[in-house]
């Protein structure tokens, strides 16, 4: 594929992104028809293209957000169409990081909307993508790892994925986690509470400890601002500043 055709099919992808982006913020009909015009798009971009692995990535992401807006069987199509469109993506890209994360964020919405329960195999090919992420970065699904366990009640592997999290710097803030419906067969638990208490107190501020420089003068506190050019003082102004620090140790005798 020419220079000129790769550059070209970038800036349609990224047009079709920006439909989608429109897409989510609109509703009905409108919103329905400029998600079909994007998936169309998506379609055009991955005829002999090496952006396919892109393209598959924002396809997905686009029906699982429009997924999100629906009920019943066509959010269950939705879903599966995302979820699809993520494992080309992975066959393409197997380290597409965001393919691995919103494909286990798909299972984990087709189970709730399935009413699944947590063992359900839809929360296991979540878990699945969600390993997955973590091996690709280290930590990048943890949270989403731990509201698993927390919905099957494992206390040691729900505290082990939080803490993971939290050494990363992944984790929610507190108020996103207690108000996570996914933990709310957890978050009265002592375990669970004692961990939010952790993360709830505030770190002591550290106070800098000033350095003092052996070789400096002491009586240089504040350092007079100079202009470039004046970096030497003039031979007149050399010899006031001697008279004056010899008036001064004359006095202090």
């Amino acid at each position: 594929m020419s220079l000129l055709s790769s550059f070209t099919k970038k800036s349609k992808l990224n047009a079709t992104i920006k439909q989608t982006a429109q897409a989510r913020k609109s509703e009905g009909s409108t919103a329905d028809g400029l998600f079909k015009a994007a998936y169309q798009g998506y379609a055009d971009i991955l005829l002999d293209d090496p952006l396919r692995a892109e393209t598959l990535y924002n396809w997905g992401f686009a029906l699982l957000h429009q997924a999100q807006t629906k009920t019943g069987d066509e959010a269950a199509k939705l879903f599966q169409d995302a979820i699809d469109r993520f494992a080309f993506c992975q066959l393409i890209n197997p380290d597409y990081l965001g393919a691995a994360i919103n494909s286990g964020v798909a299972y984990m919405d087709y189970a709730r909307l399935k009413k699944a329960m947590p063992h359900d195999r839809l929360y296991e090919l979540a878990k699945q993508q969600f390993e997955r992420a973590n091996a690709i970065q280290a930590a990048t699904a943890s949270y989403n790892l731990a509201c698993i366990y927390g919905l099957r009640g494992d206390k040691e592997a729900c505290l082990k994925a939080l803490e993971s999290s939290r050494s990363r710097a992944t984790l929610p803030d507190v108020a996103d986690i207690l108000s996570d419906p996914d933990m709310a067969g957890v978050k009265e638990q002592e375990w669970f509470l004692a961990f939010i208490e952790v993360l709830s107190k505030k770190p002591e501020p550290e106070v800098e400890e000033k350095k003092i420089d052996p070789t400096a003068s002491k009586w240089r506190v504040v350092e007079r601002k100079v202009d470039v050019e004046d970096d030497e003082p003039e031979p007149e102004a050399a010899e006031e500043v001697a008279v004056e620090a010899a008036a001064t140790e004359e006095e202090a005798k």
